[in-house]
């Protein structure tokens, strides 16, 4: 789902799915703008937090530590750049881990990003390259992730599809960090 987000977030693609109840105007470029500052606000604070969250539950789930929230002051030490209040109690709430089958598996969140970023770069590569409609990239998309499917690993038909391993590039753009 993130990798198809992507494509809601050019314009060249919005502005054919919007119009005006009244007017049948496409979506305002000037709004769309504002709309992707919006989205990219405090980003590199949102990443951290989920560095936080996910250095968090991996050590909670690896290290013999009986005090989780000791644990959580220490990565929030360690990682955050705005402490929140002592009386804080974020682990309590924190049902990924503690509920949600996730544990030591909620930093998928942010590999999900970077895969999802990366295999869009593609996308974005291509119309610099000859595949302005994206048809060629698609296919091999389909061919290298989708059909694929289980039968081998997800880094395997990564690298099928882009060639080399993932990289924090497109991510780090696309969230308007680089």
């Amino acid at each position: 789902s993130q990798f198809m987000e992507n494509f809601c977030w050019e314009w060249d693609v919005l502005k054919h799915m919007t119009a005006h109840v009244d007017t049948g105007e496409p979506l305002p470029r000037a709004l769309f703008d504002k709309m992707t500052e919006a989205k990219n606000f405090q980003s590199g604070l949102q990443t951290l937090r989920q560095i936080e969250f996910s250095l968090f539950d991996m050590l909670l789930h690896t290290e013999n530590e009986p005090d989780f929230m000791a644990l959580q002051a220490q990565v929030r030490k360690e990682i955050a750049l705005i402490q929140p209040p002592a009386y804080s109690r974020t682990a309590h709430t924190f049902s990924h881990i503690f509920a949600g089958g996730y544990a030591a598996g909620y930093y998928s969140y942010k590999w999900a990003e970077v895969l999802s970023a990366d295999a869009y770069a593609a996308f974005e590569e291509a119309r610099l390259t000859g595949d302005a409609d994206g048809t060629k990239t698609g296919r091999k998309y389909c061919e290298a992730i989708l059909e694929s499917g289980g039968s081998r690993s997800a880094m395997d038909s990564f690298k099928a599809f882009r060639g080399r391993e993932p990289t924090l590039d497109a991510l780090l753009r696309h969230q308007g960090m680089a």
